[in-house]
């Protein structure tokens, strides 16, 4: 239960009016089963009573029989508003809590992002979620209306009948109906979970059969895809039907209950009217009013059913969740000191992960104006990390950058991406028009710029081949080869003319020829901008004004 409780704060917080009128409602509901069920064991027994008496010709039959109608429309009525309260103020929680999950993962480190997966976030951000519907309206309101329903049944009937009929109805039942949702929520701890691990399985494997099946097809793979996607699906309906099993097990015994609670009631009225302390309809009330108090135990059971799924759910949404509202990135300053100081490290120490060992120690250089450095080395020394250090989206171990003389940290976010631009190994395209693509970076550009960032980029002829800025692109960039994807996201880059330009291998998997034109044309589009390149190919080194060796 303790990760569902800061679930519940979150969506209790969202509309506390709300739900409290739900829960209000949600009583009346179960207030009035019960109330229904007595009064018309009550009349029934008093009518026969009254007509063997021979006083039937003057029993009231009106006023219990419109009680009888005014409760069962009452009762209708009232779980109509309390299901438009609760599940109003449910979902409006549920979306908020959805935008403060995106925020959570969007403030990530830079390094988890990069691990995650398309399919894996979209999971997150919806089945995640919806699983922890259950938390308020199928566990908390449920649990919270039923203890207030059987407190209140417990005082009237010990009011209205015996105290002896009403602590046997209420306290025989709530101990056989505890333990019976206590045993079907161990019993479907471990399938809950798995159903919930499967269908998250499913539909990861759907999402990335689906988009990957061209490349899949080509590699004589689809076929074993489509067997794992099908084989995550049997699994899932493997566990839920154990799910099912386990919830009719579960309504049984709780039937078995209520039927032994009102027997016993039953017995202990019928045994109170044989020796004259109560009448037979009373005797009768406490009886039905047992079986009516039964239905409090309903709305638990599928709640028992899923608990599994919905802990795990809490789990890992509460892994992403912030703590609070997120505070600025970087505090507002002033406009930079020195645009001419290009950028700066300061004796600085890096690694990829928090834990992880130190890839750069010490490190301190400084790229001026219209100058180009590169950092070479093997793979896995570094470059990167100081690309990413160097960009502000992961913090030097030790150290700092200074842009335009003025430290990293003390920029605003928009304004440090004004003047700073970055080209990661990994660089994302949306559909649309290669035009709306690129003016993601600049959206007043015109068409005429568009053009000279495409023509520096060597992508302006692909570019007309294709339909021009007005040519579509699908997911993911589709359309365009990978090199091609990568070089249209570098024309995006470039459209800013950004005073620092970091670029992290910018002509892999190009010709020697069009990796020398697109280089040329980085320094033509962007002549007064300090480069840092992190250089794997010769021809980017040979560019470089200056080399530095990393790890």
């Amino acid at each position: 239960m303790r990760p569902l409780l800061p679930i519940l704060k979150l969506v209790w917080s969202a509309d506390r009016a709300a739900f409290l009128r739900g829960i209000a409602l949600a009583v009346v509901v179960l207030v009035m089963g019960v109330a229904l069920l007595g009064l018309s064991g009550w009349f029934i027994i008093a009518a026969g009573a009254a007509g063997l008496a021979g006083t039937g010709a003057v029993f009231d039959v009106f006023r219990p029989s419109a009680g009888v109608r005014f409760l069962a429309l009452g009762r209708t009525a009232a779980r109509y508003g309390e299901r438009l309260l609760t599940h109003d103020a449910t979902l409006k929680a549920l979306a908020a809590l959805r935008v403060r999950l995106l925020r959570g993962i969007s403030a990530a480190p830079y390094r988890s992002l990069l691990r995650l997966r398309g399919a894996e976030v979209l999971h997150r951000l919806t089945a995640d979620i919806d699983a922890l519907d259950g938390v308020a309206l199928r566990l908390a309101i449920p649990l919270l209306a039923g203890a207030l329903v059987l407190a209140g049944s417990l005082a009237a009937l010990t009011w209205l009948v015996d105290s002896r009929v009403a602590a046997w109805s209420v306290f025989s039942l709530a101990l056989g109906a505890t333990l019976a949702l206590i045993w079907a929520a161990r019993r479907s701890d471990r399938p809950s979970r798995m159903a919930e691990a499967a269908g998250r399985a499913f539909r990861v494997r759907l999402v990335d059969h689906l988009r990957g099946r061209a490349m899949l097809a080509f590699a004589g793979q689809l076929d074993m895809s489509r067997q794992a996607v099908l084989k995550a699906d049997a699994r899932a309906r493997r566990e839920r039907l154990t799910l099912a099993r386990t919830e009719r097990r579960t309504g049984a015994v709780v039937s078995l209950t209520a039927t032994f609670s009102a027997a016993g009631a039953l017995y202990i009225g019928a045994e109170l009217a044989l020796r004259g302390e109560i009448s037979p309809a009373l005797a009768a009330l406490g009886f039905f009013a047992t079986l009516g108090m039964a239905e409090v135990v309903g709305p638990l059971r599928r709640a028992m059913r899923e608990i599994g799924g919905m802990r795990d759910s809490a789990r890992r949404v509460l892994r992403w969740l912030p703590g609070q509202d997120l505070p600025r990135s970087r505090p507002e300053t002033a406009p930079p000191n020195d645009p001419e100081a290009g950028l700066e490290l300061v004796d600085l120490s890096v690694s990829a992960l928090p834990e992880g060992p130190e890839l750069a120690e010490g490190l301190s250089l400084q790229i001026l104006p219209g100058e180009t450095l590169a950092l070479v080395g093997r793979s896995g020394a570094g470059k990167t990390t100081v690309l990413d250090v160097a960009a502000g989206l992961i913090a030097p171990r030790a150290g700092e950058v200074r842009l335009c003389g003025r430290a990293l940290v003390q920029w605003e976010e928009r304004a440090l991406r004004h003047h700073l631009g970055y080209l990661p190994q990994r660089s994302a395209l949306t559909s649309g028009t290669i035009g709306e693509a690129l003016r993601l970076a600049r959206p007043e550009a015109s068409d005429a710029e568009l053009h000279a960032v495409l023509t520096a980029v060597a992508l302006d002829a692909v570019v007309a081949r294709i339909g021009g800025l007005q040519a579509r692109l699908g997911e993911g960039g589709r359309g365009l080869s990978g090199g091609e994807s990568r070089r249209l996201a570098l024309a995006r880059v470039l459209l800013r003319a950004p005073d620092v330009l970091l670029l992290d291998e910018p002509t892999e998997g190009l010709d020697r020829a069009t990796a020398e034109r697109v280089l040329n044309g980085i320094r033509a589009a962007c002549p007064k901008s300090a480069i840092l390149i992190a250089a794997h190919r010769a021809v980017e080194r040979d560019w470089a004004d200056a080399l530095h060796s990393v790890g």
